[in-house]
């Protein structure tokens, strides 16, 4: 049968990115407790297209994915990107890994245990013989309540669930775990899947002790990620969905 994709392009205009998009994988990731974890991915995958060729070949990213299954992690980033340049031809390859992750977190005060899932992504690109880039990314939700509130206010303050991302460049191996731990310890208080009485009480006054607008979470987690010599590039952002306005604060902070 005649290949299409292979057929020539006259408009002599190369493509950045093409590629697939939105597939969803099981893959197993690494663990710091439990060693790994199973859960379902979202994955794009792309190549280069140069000028003269008319189309890629779309099944063989699949098939370069599965060659890898389950053991999709940061380790094994660097050789399906070297294979998706070397079965494709091209010059630069870049793959999307999106995937909640689930950690085990007790109450602060009964230890009632439940499961918190964060939203990751493994992003990771290859130009040329260059070495491979890989940004790991963080969502972790937490609690802040408002310090002009509690300023002003004769009684109370109002508080808020906000989201912290956290995407990190680092020399060696970084576990999602301490991302997190590091995020949570910045907030005005942490976010639990199960809280009894006591608990909500534990959380209400703490958060209340820890008064914390976006500017300061912000500022937390990048002092702390600049401390830790493992980490050559970051980026943090806040947001919280506000309890009194009809808008989210926001606050970003980028490396340097």
């Amino acid at each position: 049968m005649i290949d299409i994709q292979n057929q020539p392009d006259f408009r002599k205009i190369p493509i950045d990115k093409v590629g697939i998009k939105g597939l969803k994988y099981p893959v197993k990731v690494l663990d710091k407790t439990n060693g790994h974890q199973y859960t379902v991915a979202q994955i794009n995958m792309y190549v280069d297209l140069p000028h003269q060729c008319k189309g890629t070949h779309m099944s063989r990213f699949v098939e370069i994915l599965h060659l890898f299954r389950p053991q999709i992690s940061l380790e094994s980033l660097s050789l399906i990107l070297e294979d998706m340049k070397k079965i494709l031809g091209a010059e630069s390859s870049h793959i999307e890994i999106s995937f909640p992750y689930f950690i085990e977190k007790e109450s602060p005060v009964s230890g009632s245990k439940g499961l918190m899932d964060y939203n990751c992504i493994i992003s990771g690109s290859s130009k040329n013989q260059k070495s491979t880039d890989i940004v790991l990314s963080a969502a972790v939700p937490v609690s802040s309540l408002c310090p002009c509130s509690k300023e002003i206010s004769e009684y109370g303050a109002h508080n808020q669930r906000g989201e912290v991302l956290v995407s990190t460049r680092f020399k060696k191996f970084i576990w999602i775990e301490d991302i997190v731990q590091l995020v949570e310890a910045c907030a005005s208080c942490d976010i639990y899947s199960v809280l009894k009485r006591e608990d909500e009480k534990y959380v209400t006054e703490k958060a209340y002790n820890n008064p914390k607008f976006v500017e300061d979470i912000v500022r937390d987690v990048a002092k702390e990620l600049i401390a830790d010599k493992n980490i050559i590039w970051f980026s943090v952002s806040a947001e919280n969905f506000e309890s009194i306005h009809n808008h989210g604060a926001y606050a970003y902070i980028e490396s340097s």
